[in-house]
């Protein structure tokens, strides 16, 4: 598995008691969710801080997934 599944699935599993803080963003290293922020730019300051260089995931804390759609079809869009 790897770190990246491994986070998300920290995410998943710790997800019910995160919901109070829903908005928010918490800082998981590994299989331990380390803090909470209100901003995903102080999470993320404070997992560099903490782990430098290592991976750790910052992730909005929210009961759903939301759902992005991205297109490869920018040829009309974007003018060459």
């Amino acid at each position: 598995m790897s770190t990246l599944d491994t986070e998300l699935r920290t995410y998943a599993d710790n997800l019910h008691g995160l919901l109070d803080k829903q908005g928010k963003f918490v800082l998981i290293k590994g299989k331990d969710v380390i803090d909470t922020f209100d901003s995903y730019e102080d999470a993320l300051k404070a997992g560099y801080a903490k782990f430098q260089l290592e991976p750790f995931l910052v992730k909005k804390i929210s009961p759903a997934e939301q759902v992005l759609f991205f297109t490869r079809d920018f040829v009309d869009a974007c003018p060459a």
